[in-house]
């Protein structure tokens, strides 16, 4: 799928008066590009309140990050989880009414979660960097910062806010974007969750030099690569779709010590099963648990079947 960046808005001034001057393609053709305009001006905003040099700044005496990847590999139950604290999704609407970030993640860590995943947009999910901040300030345990990311100063934005990792989404990405990324992400001591849809995303992200042999015996990158079962255009679930990608790429994945973590459309020990014998590491979820009054059962129930 194309996602097209968001098209300059030009106007012209007529004396005190200033038109905007329509642009032929000024409209999002669908919700994963219309979430990407928008945050593109949402990050301009953020921009304009905190500066870059400014949240250079507040990274710069922040500990190390956590280590997501080791947090994943050194789990007994298989797959891992990271447990995803969100409370509404565009396709979806409101997923949980009464939110408390604070209480889910501390379920969740009591629940058996390896990592959690925090929903840091405003505008579709409802989140925000100031529940990263609040879920890192009550647990241990790694934390993903899951956001539209788009340039480095929302890296910056998901360090300064307690993130160990970041997610990258190969759809709405260059290839050069997503390699610049990667490096500050790295130089910022985040992990990268490299998200990808379809074979032809997949190819492109393989092919990444910060994923290749060489790359990773001169600087390993703490790199995860995400197939998620979503399709962006229907957004349809199919548990077939990790089976299809690791089937071809699995192997791949394997040679380069990539962990591979497969998202959506888990919603019972079976789900995690299958994607498990597919060659899954991890397993994201979000919705399953989320709709549950206690989370951190309804996780013990998904882990243990």
């Amino acid at each position: 799928m194309e996602i097209r960046r968001r098209p300059p808005n030009p106007s012209v001034k007529v004396a005190h008066l200033e038109y905007g001057i329509p642009h032929p393609e000024e409209r999002p053709r669908h919700i994963l590009e219309e979430i990407v305009w928008e945050k593109d001006r949402e990050v301009a905003v953020s921009r304009e309140r905190v500066g870059l040099d400014q949240l250079q700044r507040q990274v710069r005496d922040l500990p190390p990050t956590r280590d997501f990847l080791a947090s994943l590999r050194a789990s007994c139950r298989k797959p891992a989880v990271i447990a995803e604290v969100k409370k509404a999704s565009p396709s979806k609407g409101v997923i949980r009414e009464d939110f408390d970030p604070v209480a889910i993640a501390l379920g969740y860590a009591s629940g058996g979660a390896s990592c959690l995943s925090v929903l840091t947009d405003k505008a579709f999910f409802q989140g925000g960097f100031e529940v990263l901040v609040e879920v890192r300030a009550a647990v241990d345990l790694p934390l993903l910062c899951k956001d539209f990311i788009l340039t480095p100063y929302q890296l910056y934005q998901a360090r300064a806010a307690g993130a160990d990792a970041a997610l990258l989404i190969a759809a709405i990405l260059s290839d050069t974007d997503l390699a610049y990324l990667i490096k500050v992400a790295r130089s910022l001591g985040l992990a990268v969750l490299l998200e990808v849809h379809d074979a032809r995303e997949l190819e492109r992200v393989l092919a990444l030099r910060a994923l290749t042999t060489e790359a990773r015996a001169e600087a390993p990158a703490p790199l995860l690569i995400g197939i998620n079962n979503r399709d962006l255009a229907s957004f349809a679930v199919d548990l077939a779709t990790t089976e299809r990608l690791m089937q071809r790429f699995g192997d791949t994945i394997r040679q380069r010590g990539l962990l591979l973590v497969s998202e959506s459309g888990l919603f019972s020990r079976g789900d995690l099963d299958r994607v498990l014998d597919a060659g899954a590491d991890a397993v994201l979820v979000g919705e399953a648990l989320m709709r549950q009054a206690d989370v951190a059962t309804a996780l013990e129930t998904l882990i243990q079947g």
